[in-house]
């Protein structure tokens, strides 16, 4: 039987897992090792972990394409990667991490692995757009990354690893530069995925801008302050992840070959960031604009209807005065009286009117 790495006691990893703990199965995207830039298949991930480590034992510790281990994983139980933490030496405090999900983005050192945090972003286009229509959605990719293995677990249904680890196997190239070099594939893929959400929420905002200047709707204040959630939601998942992402190129496990490679994924993470501000900023603004015109449209609206009631309340007067039970009312008993009541009435209308649209209020 295929064994993995020994203890100190004489027992492999695999050896030392218990009952509680199950290889990965249902959350078992791929699993495969990669030798010489070339994909190769194995039983199982412990075979594929003995022939990885056998092969860099015969090549030595110098040679600059080591051999590795890539695992995925979907959303696992908590048996399923424990399992994994004995047969490659994870962290307890990282395996919980990961089971748990919901982290902020982080890179972390434990031992000789990184455990790195990434929140991944994916725009939802819809046909129709409501107030409550979700815009982002969003999840979690953990890396784990040690000197001969790599174990992604990704939480949530968007931005699969399917594409990265086609490229990679692709170009043996990219493989040849290990397990940090998956690792810079996977960031490098995370952050154009945040790039392409930026854009397209910036054509949301320039479109919700057009239509708040032309005329503006409860509706559309709606939508503006769901996509400021959506914004705060987004400067969340990019934010965080500038420091740390920042500080890997300076951290001993990053061969210096790979360093410039990191330092590029850092630059494109800081035009995300700087264009997520800035469509934050321009969100409020929108915001505020549409309420101001809200606001001004209903003062308009009030000055209208108080002129119509200024303007209706002449003749209503009139016509309640002349609608008393007197007897002696001035021009009751006279023939153009009831047409002069009418004219009156016409011209204190004209003259209201007139008034009211000579001060804009009509």
């Amino acid at each position: 039987m295929p064994h993995a790495r020994r203890t100190p006691n004489g027992a492999s990893a695999a050896e030392r897992i218990t009952g509680a703990c199950v290889p990965p199965k249902e959350s078992l995207v791929e699993y495969a090792a990669y030798i010489g830039g070339k994909k190769v298949y194995a039983l199982d991930i412990v075979e594929a972990l003995r022939l990885v480590r056998a092969h860099n034992e015969a090549i030595g510790e110098d040679a600059k394409a080591p051999a590795f281990v890539w695992v995925g994983l979907h959303e696992p139980k908590a048996p399923e990667v424990e399992w994994l933490a004995e047969v490659f030496g994870l962290h307890p405090l990282a395996v919980e991490d990961a089971v748990k999900a919901h982290q902020r983005p982080k890179v972390e050192r434990y031992g000789e692995s990184l455990f790195v945090v990434l929140k991944t972003l994916a725009y939802i286009d819809h046909e129709v757009l409501s107030d409550t229509s979700e815009i982002i959605a969003t999840g979690e990719i953990m890396v784990f990354v040690g000197p001969d293995f790599v174990v992604t677990v990704r939480h949530g249904e968007h931005c699969p690893l399917t594409e990265v680890r086609a490229r990679l196997e692709e170009k043996p190239k990219l493989l040849n530069r290990g397990p940090t070099g998956v690792l810079h594939a996977i960031a490098d893929f995370v952050v154009d995925k945040y790039l392409t959400v930026a854009d397209c929420m910036q054509e949301e905002l320039e479109e919700v801008e057009a239509k708040v200047f032309a005329d503006v709707s409860s509706r559309d204040i709606g939508r503006i302050y769901h996509l400021k959630r959506e914004m705060i939601e987004m400067k969340r998942a990019v934010t965080p992840l500038q420091a740390p992402l920042g500080a890997l190129p300076q951290r001993r496990m990053i061969p210096s070959e790979m360093r410039d490679y990191f330092r590029d994924v850092g630059d494109h993470l800081s035009r995300v960031c700087e264009q997520v501000e800035s469509s934050n900023e321009l969100c409020n603004s929108v915001l505020q604009a549409a309420l101001a015109r809200s606001n001004a449209l209903a003062n308009e609206d009030m000055r209208k209807i108080s002129s119509w009631v200024a303007i209706m309340a002449a003749p209503t007067m009139i016509a309640g005065i002349y609608g008393m039970n007197f007897d002696f009312m001035p021009e009751l008993k006279w023939v153009f009286g009831y047409p002069l009541a009418l004219g009156v009435m016409l011209v204190v209308c004209t003259l209201l009117y007139r008034g009211f649209r000579r001060n804009g209020w009509l």
